[in-house]
């Protein structure tokens, strides 16, 4: 078993992989950084048929101080794998959220986000950061893995939380709608794993993760789904059960933000923990306070069952659009506000050179304004946005 773990380990196995799907570093790099035979990097080089060297050759930032180069020789691959790489990152929740809570079945989309974004995606990702920063394993070593990502470079590799996001959010929507519409099992199936294997694969195409980290993801958060999901009736009703409900949801978040896990050096590790544990507060403060307030109706006990899924014609589509463009907008908004005032309230309070950003990586000011920005995002997506909707005329 412990040779097994060592091999799933290994970032030749990357590399490898990286191989298959034609990515290469540049014959230079090879032969500067493993001092390979002057041959192997002939061998690397761009063939006859391929495109001219000079528009391939691209760069990957690496923790040194120098750019790496590196060859892409299969296109197809290369833009299926970035793209499904932010599939797991935030841009895609900012997005799919939102959309899913405007423009969805509203029984389907509450009873999704209320679950997904407060109990797995938080518990998920949260246990996910901190282990990082507890196990400190090292991402893929470069060379011989090219490496396409920068930001994430100084944060440690076990577990992948790409993969535990993906996962969490695939299986967690094929549950919910089994309830709510009938469509072949099978294919329910199949859109959960290609959703969720695509983005794992990515973060080895992209060296950003070992098979190993990749993998103890999926099992983490696949155990992690089933034992939440006998509470997720319970906790789909919770939100309108008690008025102590929004302080408990801010009070336990922001303590866990503010004494997490101490790195050996700065990581955005905590600064996603907290946009992430805060995004999931707000969201749940604001369908407490469309219940609490009667803004909506009360959630029925269960779902009835929709024979099919309705039709996607032109004037839905448009209307939408429009409706997540109004949302997006108004969001944008309030981000910016709030994370200015906050900012400037903290930088005053702490008597700090204002715009300065280091200051913004200190645990007292980061954060404060990080869990106080996104939480106003979330109850602005959850509560104010379809209130503007509302008032506009948007059904």
């Amino acid at each position: 078993m412990a040779e097994l773990l060592r091999s799933l380990q290994d970032s030749q196995l990357v590399a490898r992989f990286q191989r298959r799907c034609g990515l290469f570093p540049a014959p230079d790099e090879g032969l500067r950084e493993t001092g390979a035979d002057p041959a192997e990097g002939a061998a690397q080089a761009p063939g006859v048929g391929h495109p001219p060297a000079a528009s391939r050759l691209q760069s990957a930032a690496v923790p040194q101080a120098y750019v790496q180069k590196y060859i892409v020789k299969n296109y197809f691959y290369y833009y299926l794998f970035r793209f499904s790489a932010t599939l797991g990152q935030e841009v895609f929740y900012i997005t799919f959220l939102p959309f899913t809570h405007w423009n969805i079945d509203p029984f389907l989309s509450r009873r999704l986000i209320i679950i997904w974004v407060p109990l797995v995606l938080q518990l998920v990702m949260y246990i996910g950061q901190v282990a990082k920063d507890i196990l400190k394993w090292p991402r893929p070593s470069s060379p011989p893995v090219v490496r396409l990502e920068k930001r994430v470079i100084a944060e440690y590799g076990m577990p992948s939380t790409h993969a535990m996001a993906a996962t969490a959010i695939a299986f967690t929507f094929l549950i919910s709608t089994m309830d709510r519409y009938q469509y072949p099992f099978v294919l329910r199936l199949m859109m959960a794993v290609v959703f969720s294997t695509l983005v794992c694969l990515s973060r080895l195409y992209t060296g950003m993760h070992t098979v190993l980290d990749v993998l103890g993801g999926v099992l983490i958060t696949a155990l992690l789904i089933v034992l939440t999901y006998p509470a997720w009736t319970f906790i789909d009703c919770l939100d309108s059960a008690s008025p102590l409900l929004p302080v408990c949801v801010i009070v336990v978040p922001f303590f866990l933000c503010y004494n997490y896990p101490v790195s050996d050096y700065y990581s955005p590790t905590r600064a996603d923990t907290t946009t992430i544990l805060a995004a999931g507060a707000g969201v749940t403060i604001g369908f407490w306070i469309n219940h609490f307030f009667q803004l909506v109706s009360k959630p029925a006990e269960s779902l009835p069952v929709i024979q099919n899924i309705p039709p996607l014609t032109t004037d839905t589509l448009v209307l939408g659009l429009t409706k997540f463009a109004v949302g997006i907008v108004l969001i944008l908004l309030v981000r910016q506000l709030v994370q200015n005032l906050s900012l400037q309230v903290l930088y005053t309070w702490f008597k700090v050179v204002t715009r300065n950003k280091e200051a913004r990586r200190r645990l007292e000011i980061e954060v404060p304004y990080k869990f106080v920005t996104y939480t106003s995002v979330g109850i602005c997506a959850t509560t104010f946005v379809p209130m503007l909707h509302r008032f506009l005329g948007l059904p």
